[in-house]
C-alpha cells in the first residue's frame, strides 16, 4: 500500500478494511465477526473527555435503541489507551463498547488519521452485513459531528 493509498477513506462500495482491536469489555474486537450479522457503524472520534466527543457519545447512549432496533451495532473508536475509554464508557455510563486504536492502525488504513496531531479525525462508516460501506462522512472540523437523526436516515437506506 503506498502512502498515497493510506490518506484515501474507503468509499461507499468498498469493502470495509479488517481490523482487531482492544475494546473496553476486555477482548479483542474484530469487524469480520460482525459479517453476515450485524451493519455496523463504525465512529471514529479524536480523544475521551472532550467536549464534541463527549456529546457525541452520550447522544449514541440515549438512541442506543434506536441502533439496536435497526440491527446496528455501533463500534465508537479512538486513539485512546484502553484504561482511559474504560474510564470514560464509565463516566458517561454508555451502553456500547469502546474501541482502542492505541497504534493507530486502524485510523491509517481508514484514512482518518491526523498525523500532525496523532489522532484520528471524527468519522463514521456504515458498514453493512456483507462488510461494505453504505455510507461515511469524515468531518471537515472535529468540533462538528454527525447528528444521530442523519445517521440514522442512511441506516434506513440499508433496506
Amino acid at each position: 500500500m503506498t502512502s498515497t493509498q493510506l490518506q484515501n477513506s474507503p468509499q461507499v462500495g468498498d469493502l470495509a478494511p479488517d481490523f482487531t482491536a482492544a475494546s473496553t469489555s476486555g477482548s479483542d474486537v474484530s469487524l469480520s465477526s460482525f459479517r453476515g450479522k450485524r451493519n455496523v457503524l463504525l465512529a471514529f472520534f479524536p480523544l475521551a473527555f472532550t467536549g464534541t466527543c463527549t456529546k457525541e457519545l452520550i447522544c449514541f447512549t440515549e438512541d442506543f435503541d434506536q441502533f439496536a432496533g435497526k440491527g446496528v451495532e455501533i463500534l465508537p473508536i479512538s486513539v485512546d489507551a484502553t484504561p482511559s475509554l474504560k474510564e470514560f464508557k464509565n463516566k458517561l455510563q454508555m451502553k456500547t463498547e469502546l474501541l482502542s486504536d492505541f497504534r493507530r492502525d486502524v485510523s491509517r488504513v481508514y484514512g482518518v488519521l491526523n498525523e500532525d496531531r496523532f489522532y484520528s479525525n471524527r468519522a463514521y462508516f456504515l458498514i453493512d452485513k456483507e462488510g461494505r460501506v453504505r455510507w461515511s462522512h469524515v468531518e471537515s472540523n472535529n468540533g462538528q459531528r454527525r447528528e444521530n437523526s442523519e445517521i440514522l436516515a442512511a441506516i434506513a437506506g440499508l433496506g
